[in-house]
């Protein structure tokens, strides 16, 4: 996996470029938004992570400039900002992820994975803001109560784990069985809730209810 990385806070970014490397993963990283956007363009990334906050652009504007480019990549924004507006705006602009920069390295090392796979991945914590965001558009409502009612007790458990934002590799081990398997219960899960994204279905188990905790 080649991953760029865009921040301007240069002892997070030297950081984050050792502890990826040390895990195998190919980082450019650089603290200049025009040069980033510039450099995305020759090496054409796998993955590109990007600051929200940055004193020359912010990163919903790179996001932005590098889908105007015609950049396919995933985008992913790695960030502090827990605002509402950010969330939304960076998933409504074209992102594929919306992670925390307090979020465990393991953790991020899987949502990458399942952003590169094709996934759409935003922390956990962020649930809420995201529900809020699909109630902000009516298109994410158009679900049929009942589509609920098609799920196995174990395709519930498993969404309600979509739910907690786990990736198919914790999942796996926290109910004992392959990753394989995880992968085939949430397929028919976006195939019976009749979505396309595993943040979707996320949704539709907040918005419902599905996962109270005592």
């Amino acid at each position: 996996m080649r991953v760029m990385l865009i921040d301007d806070h240069a002892l997070f970014r030297i950081g984050l470029q050792e502890l990826l490397t040390r895990r195998g993963i190919e980082v450019s990283a650089i603290g200049d938004c025009v040069q980033g956007i510039d450099l995305v363009e020759q090496q054409q990334p796998d993955v590109v992570l990007l600051d929200m906050r940055m004193p020359d652009m912010t990163g919903i504007e790179v996001l932005l400039q590098l889908r105007k480019n015609e950049q396919q990549m995933p985008i992913i924004m790695l960030t502090t900002s827990r605002e509402e507006k950010d969330v939304i705006d960076s998933l409504q602009n074209g992102a594929q992820g919306y992670l925390l920069k307090d979020m465990e390295p393991d953790e991020l090392i899987d949502a990458l994975q399942e952003i590169v796979q094709g996934n759409t991945v935003v922390a956990k914590e962020l649930t809420g803001i995201l529900a809020k965001a699909v109630r902000g558009d009516s298109r994410g409502l158009e679900k049929p109560t009942s589509t609920l009612d098609d799920l196995t007790p174990r395709e519930r458990e498993i969404l309600c784990h979509l739910a907690d934002g786990q990736s198919n590799k914790v999942i796996a081990r926290h109910l004992g069985i392959s990753d394989g398997t995880v992968k085939l219960h949430v397929k028919a899960i976006l195939r019976k809730l009749d979505v396309h994204s595993r943040v979707e279905a996320a949704v539709i188990a907040v918005e419902r209810n599905l996962c109270l905790r005592n």
